[in-house]
């Protein structure tokens, strides 16, 4: 029983070195070396080298001059901490309020958009933490952005144009556009939207409502 017991503690051992350290470790080192930007969380920043947020994760934005994301029910929304959809599903009576609110609302705030508010708009994703749009989503919202920061609104289209990023791989997924990229992006080309408060570029661990 001593020698089966000792031999059961050895695999245990060894097993424990290589899945628990050096397996880790290997990955780790990998992963810095060959893809060091992505393994540290794909962070991005502002003009002034201050994290703002990541190209994986969905952040709100509620200033007029900012590109709004998807709704998010991931926490009190947009929390990475709790990465989560609704759940609700569409017989919901709590989800058709939830939606018909942000129609109106997205109505009034987009007097000049062109066509029904995008379905994307109004709906959550499963993890609450989507950080990409349909380029049509996008585009139905330049009028209001580009009337908010004072300039055509073919200006800004032409930004979003130029953030439109194809299929992966050519055939995986849909056209789509980063909105934080894409907001930064207008921050630089246009200047920031005074004030620079609340649902404008946030630092990272500041969730902008």
């Amino acid at each position: 029983m001593v020698s089966a017991l000792v031999v059961a503690l050895r695999a245990s051992l060894v097993t424990l070195v290589l899945t628990g350290v050096l397996y880790p470790l290997a990955v780790t080192g990998l992963g810095q070396l060959l893809f060091s930007h992505e393994a540290d969380g794909s962070l991005v920043t502002d003009e002034h080298g201050q994290v703002v947020g990541s190209h994986l994760m969905g952040q709100g934005f509620t200033q007029p001059g900012y590109f709004q994301p998807r709704p998010s029910a991931a926490g009190g929304g947009y929390d990475a901490a709790a990465s989560s959809g609704s759940n609700l599903g569409p017989t919901s009576q709590k989800l058709r309020d939830r939606v018909r609110a942000d129609i109106e609302r997205l109505l009034q705030e987009n007097p000049d958009a062109q066509g029904p508010v995008p379905a994307e708009l109004v709906t959550t994703s499963a993890s609450g933490l989507d950080p990409h749009l349909s380029p049509e989503a996008v585009r139905w919202q330049a009028a209001r952005v580009a009337k908010a920061r004072g300039v055509a609104v073919e200006r800004v289209l032409s930004v979003v144009d130029t953030f439109v990023e194809g299929r992966t791989l050519g055939v995986l997924g849909e056209p789509r556009v980063n909105v934080l990229a894409l907001n930064l992006a207008l921050d630089r080309q246009f200047g920031r939207v005074p004030p620079a408060g609340p649902g404008g570029l946030a630092p990272s661990g500041a969730r902008a409502p």
